[in-house]
């Protein structure tokens, strides 16, 4: 009876605990995600257009373009993140030199800026009275302006994306094990075939984790874009444009909708991938 009751008040001190824990996880999934998310589907059903605001996403050209133009960017801002932040990662993993944390605190500092002041800042380099324009037109008369295109936006996107994919990539890099690339080495393999048959499959898990929140990040990013986005629709700034000056908040939600919908896609296939090359490496 005493082994009996011993081995149940554990059980039952434990399903209390969990319990205690799943009560502020419901709350807060039904305040922040369930709640809101009802309400958006809600908003965007009952507007002028009905059901026909979903449709809309795709079928009218402006907001078609925008999120095309958002996919696009999101996808090369994530490609070039990846690229620059696996090179970084490598470089740093491993290495200790003077100067190293003041190099790592350096290429995390973006953490620290709001999008506003990101968006800033790619203007004072090259915004209509920038660093480029002023050196471009007294080299060639001709005043160079990109901070207010695809690519700046592109470039402040990049400032603000290389942080979280660099900090990610580091820990992967340092977990990998030495000996599997000296013996690569030492069976006459190059650097080319040990990042191709080594390296990059082994951080593959990480690269698919850091690419997909870089892409999240970029297609909802809005500060940056507000500063930017003058000559281009991105969605976030179609969003805030419909609710605010064009008061059609159907519209703003479906639009809403759509963007956490590709988000949502793009974060499932990269946890699929991530799980299929761990269970490879398995």
């Amino acid at each position: 009876m005493t082994g009996e009751g011993g081995s149940r008040a554990p059980r039952g001190s434990r399903l209390r605990f969990d319990l205690l824990l799943l009560g502020p996880l419901a709350i807060f999934a039904a305040a922040f995600l369930l709640i809101p998310l009802v309400e958006l589907v809600l908003v965007a059903g009952t507007g002028e257009r009905g059901a026909r605001a979903y449709i809309a996403v795709l079928t009218e050209s402006r907001y078609r373009d925008s999120l095309l133009a958002t996919l696009a960017l999101a996808a090369v801002t994530t490609f070039a993140t990846l690229i620059l932040g696996t090179i970084a990662a490598q470089f740093l993993a491993g290495r200790y030199f003077p100067g190293r944390s003041v190099l790592v605190a350096f290429l995390t500092f973006p953490l620290a800026f709001p999008g506003v002041v990101i968006g800033f800042m790619v203007i004072l380099i090259g915004g209509r009275l920038g660093l480029v324009g002023s050196a471009t037109q007294a080299l060639t008369g001709e005043k160079v302006v990109f901070a207010y295109s695809i690519v700046g936006l592109f470039v402040g996107y990049l400032y603000f994306s290389i942080p979280r994919v660099v900090l990610t990539l580091i820990a992967a890099t340092e977990k990998l094990d030495p000996a599997l690339i000296e013996a690569a080495r030492s069976l006459g393999a190059g650097p080319v075939t040990i990042q191709r048959d080594v390296v990059l499959p082994a951080l593959a898990p990480a690269l698919f984790a850091a690419g997909a929140l870089c892409f999240a990040t970029a297609m909802g990013a809005f500060g940056t874009a507000f500063t930017l986005a003058t000559r281009i629709d991105v969605l976030p700034m179609v969003i805030y444009t419909e609710f605010t000056l064009a008061t059609n908040a159907s519209m703003a939600a479906a639009l809403s909708l759509a963007l956490g919908a590709v988000t949502w896609i793009a974060l499932a296939l990269a946890r699929l991938g991530s799980g299929a090359t761990v269970a490879a490496a398995a």
